[in-house]
């Protein structure tokens, strides 16, 4: 049996019909939407970036972050913190060094109130041996002890009886009358073995004066040979420190390096005045 050819012809065309609207109905997914759709969002991504970057710029004042801009602005921080430091160091240092000063000065005024103490306990011990055993002399009346109201010693009197008037007119507190008899001491008896404590006397007075450069030499003459009595170590200071008033801080120092060499054992009071008088001349 032979088929119909024109039934078979309008059967395909009928089959091609419906299969072209059933696909011209199905949805296909196009392959350049998935692409721009991630170029989309890369270009999204860069621009979040963007404005992230702009506004850390506009938010804090400072450089965008990028790392040789941070890294010197740190620098330039650190440096500013150094000189803040090295400022507050300055101002400590210079209140140390006035509070030093300060204490340098009330150390002497405490030993120039020491010094006075001591003068008016010798003059009330004077006092108290001349009114328990008074000297009746053929007048009738008492013969003062040395420097308590007494006249210059003769030009011929002994050493002794010289020194002890020079020495009384120093703690009546006479220091004028006193200068004038160590002058004329060490003057008239410069080889007694009184000289070298009468010329310690005698720079005290010069002190009191403002006389350093006599006062100096004074001192000089009191330790010549180093000599092992009680007011050795002071007469040391003093020539120190009447040669830090004369601005010869190098001879002060080699002064108070022989105080500690020689005098070890000298009295506390006298080595805190010591020490006081090395950080005046800046000694090393």
């Amino acid at each position: 049996m032979t088929p119909n050819r024109p039934l078979l012809s309008a059967a395909l065309v009928l089959m091609m019909s419906v299969s072209g609207a059933a696909l011209a109905q199905t949805p296909m997914d196009d392959p350049l939407d998935a692409r721009d759709a991630r170029r989309v969002d890369r270009m999204e991504k860069v621009v979040r970036e963007l404005r992230a970057i702009v506004f850390q710029g506009r938010d804090t004042g400072r450089p965008v972050v990028v790392q040789p801009a941070e890294t010197d602005y740190r620098l330039e921080e650190l440096n500013r913190r150094v000189s803040d430091l090295e400022a507050v160091l300055t101002r400590l240092n210079g209140q140390i060094e006035t509070t030093n000063f300060e204490l340098r000065q009330l150390k002497d005024k405490n030993a120039a109130l020491e010094s006075q103490l001591k003068g008016l306990t010798d003059r009330l011990n004077a006092l108290e041996a001349y009114t328990g055993a008074p000297e009746v002399t053929g007048t009738g009346g008492s013969t003062p002890p040395p420097g308590l109201g007494a006249t210059p010693a003769p030009v011929n009197a002994p050493p002794r009886e010289a020194f002890d008037r020079a020495r009384g007119l120093m703690l009546s507190g006479d220091y004028d009358g006193a200068e004038a008899a160590f002058e004329g001491f060490v003057s008239r008896h410069g080889d007694s073995n009184l000289a070298p404590e009468a010329n310690y006397w005698l720079g005290k007075t010069l002190v009191v004066r403002g006389a350093d450069g006599e006062a100096a030499s004074a001192f000089i003459n009191a330790i010549r040979g180093w000599p092992a009595t009680p007011w050795a170590p002071d007469a040391v200071l003093e020539l120190s420190r009447s040669l830090i008033a004369l601005d010869k801080a190098a001879d002060a120092c080699q002064a108070l390096g022989e105080l500690s060499r020689r005098y070890p054992n000298a009295a506390p009071s006298i080595k805190a005045r010591a020490s006081a008088a090395r950080t005046e001349a800046r000694c090393g």
